[in-house]
């Protein structure tokens, strides 16, 4: 069906909403208060055209804006679009019961993503269409770092090497740290080895298993430097990565004992081990590793004590948790289970690093209801045009 409506609303995908027949309609790339022709099915809409844009409406910078389905949100204005990502925090955390503004937003673009993640397929390497199993073909992407010019070259001599496959670029200080996911079982790695000379890359793995290194991926955290295992968590932009870290040390402030759970490679317990010891803790085995080897070629570091262990199944325990303050930053599923724990602890103050508003509202929920204080939250905007935010908040007894 094709019609002519009017966008309500910006859902918090980023796709404008239409209602039509008394349903929501969500419209990709159209703004509140513009008049649209779209043809509808369900509850998804194509924008067809757009009839009176609204004021609010600006030019992409991107040429592959609208194809690509990597950036939702080059056409909003900056006001509206920090407006947006502000509400994606607000919002669920209204909805737990929690009235709380965003203190600071904080523009953590930098020099763009560090880390992306191509579709090499026979139509082509680069992310997803909008709605679609298919690659959009791109030749560059304005929002990766300059060392990832190449990434989508690269990908395609992977697809000509294995055939499809899922190709993840990390930009280091060593160079291009690059892991190719294919289904195939029986993907020659002597095909892909020479993709490793030919782009200059500093590590090339296949399917988790290293395929050649020509010298180790290698990050700065504060006075440290990170050897990065294979697949581990990194936040997108170093900007953002610094932003949150200065948030976190400036909010454990001057507690003698801290924890930080789910630490992974350490980004902020390295940086809190300039002042005082840490503990850490994270599931991930090859991620506790990096962490303890760099903090044993580190001059000038108190004490890390890091361990490795399941915090979504094994929490620390009220009791175990004997620290003046606990850095914590989840996974997307959040820390239901930790947060619960803490909720009944002595810990005076508890940091929490998000990437998802929702399980954020939840857990943030726990702690007041356990008697925290929600103090200064901030949002931390490293996927630039997109409908995703990172939260850094507060809770203190």
């Amino acid at each position: 069906m094709t019609t002519t409506t009017t966008i309500t609303s910006l859902g918090h995908k980023g796709e404008g909403v239409a209602e039509i027949d008394g349903r929501k309609v969500f419209v990709p790339l159209a703004l509140p208060g513009e008049t649209v022709e779209i043809s509808v099915d369900g509850d998804r809409g194509t924008l067809l055209g757009v009839i009176a844009p609204a004021p609010n409406r600006i030019e992409p910078f991107c040429p592959h804006f609208g194809a690509c389905g990597g950036c939702q949100l080059q056409h909003l204005a900056r006001p509206d679009y920090e407006a947006f990502k502000i509400g994606l925090v607000e919002t669920p955390l209204r909805f737990a019961g929690i009235e709380q503004k965003v203190t600071s937003f904080i523009d953590a673009s930098g020099n763009g993503r560090r880390r992306a993640t191509l579709h090499a397929r026979r139509e082509g390497a680069g992310y997803m269409r909008l709605r679609s199993h298919q690659v959009h073909d791109l030749d560059t992407c304005p929002i990766l770092v300059p060392g990832l010019a190449r990434a989508p070259d690269i990908a395609r001599a992977v697809m000509q090497a294995v055939g499809e496959a899922d190709v993840s670029f990390t930009a280091t200080l060593s160079g291009l740290d690059v892991a190719i996911r294919t289904e195939k079982k029986q993907a020659r790695t002597d095909r892909v080895a020479p993709l490793v000379g030919r782009f200059k890359l500093a590590r090339l793995a296949l399917n988790g298993e290293m395929v050649l290194q020509a010298q180790p991926p290698i990050v700065e955290m504060g006075k440290a430097r990170v050897e990065l295992p294979i697949g581990s968590f990194l936040q997108a932009t170093e900007a953002a990565e610094q932003a949150l870290a200065d948030y976190v040390v400036n909010a454990v402030g001057k507690a003698k004992s801290v924890a930080d759970l789910f630490c992974g490679v350490g980004p902020f317990a390295l940086r809190l081990a300039e002042q005082r010891p840490v503990t850490a803790f994270d599931s991930d085995k090859p991620g506790i590793a990096a962490l303890d080897k760099a903090r044993r070629f580190t001059k000038g570091l108190r004490e890390i004590t890091a361990r490795a262990r399941d915090l979504f199944r094994d929490p620390l325990t009220q009791f175990e948790l004997d620290y003046e303050a606990v850095v914590l930053d989840p996974p997307r599923a959040g820390a239901e289970a930790q947060v619960r724990e803490l909720a009944k602890s002595r810990v005076r103050t508890v940091v929490m690093v998000a990437c998802d508003p929702r399980t954020f509202a939840r857990d943030a929920a726990i702690l007041v209801a356990g008697g925290y204080n929600m103090g200064a939250i901030v949002a931390v905007d490293q996927f630039t045009q997109s409908a995703h935010v990172e939260i850094a908040a507060t809770f203190g007894r």
